[in-house]
C-alpha cells in the first residue's frame, strides 16, 4: 500500500464532507421553502432535524466538540491522536460551514497541525 493512499483518502473524505455540509446549509437551513413547511409542528422529519441542528448551531455544540477533540488529539500519542484529529476535522468542517467559524477555525487548525506532526 502506498504511503500517500491514506492521505488521498482523507482529502477525498474531507472534500465530500465539505460538500455535504454546504448541502445541509443551503438545502436545509437557508432554503425558504422550509419556513412555510415547518410552521406546522411534526409535519416533516426534516423540520425536526432543522430544529435540532439550529439549536446545536446556536449553542455551538459542533464547534465546541471539534475544539475539545482537537485539544485531546494534541496530547494523545501516536495513531490514537491522529484518529482523534480526524474526528476533530469531521466536526470542525461542518462547524465552519454552519455559522460557527470563529470557534471552529481553531479546532480545524489544531487538528490539521496534529495530523502533520511527526511521531
Amino acid at each position: 500500500m502506498s504511503r500517500s493512499l491514506p492521505l488521498i483518502a482523507l482529502l477525498a473524505f474531507l472534500a465530500l464532507w465539505l460538500a455535504a455540509s454546504y448541502g445541509v446549509r443551503y438545502g436545509l437551513m437557508e432554503d425558504g421553502q422550509w419556513v412555510g413547511l415547518c410552521a406546522e409542528p411534526g409535519a416533516y422529519w426534516q423540520c425536526q432535524v432543522r430544529s435540532v441542528l439550529g439549536l446545536g448551531i446556536h449553542f455551538r455544540v459542533i464547534a465546541w466538540s471539534a475544539l475539545g477533540l482537537a485539544l485531546i488529539a494534541q496530547v494523545v500519542p501516536r495513531q490514537g491522536g491522529r484518529w482523534i484529529a480526524v474526528a476533530a476535522l469531521a466536526f470542525g468542517i461542518p462547524a465552519l460551514v454552519l455559522y460557527t467559524a470563529s470557534l471552529a477555525v481553531f479546532a480545524v487548525v489544531l487538528a490539521g497541525l496534529r495530523l502533520v506532526r511527526s511521531s
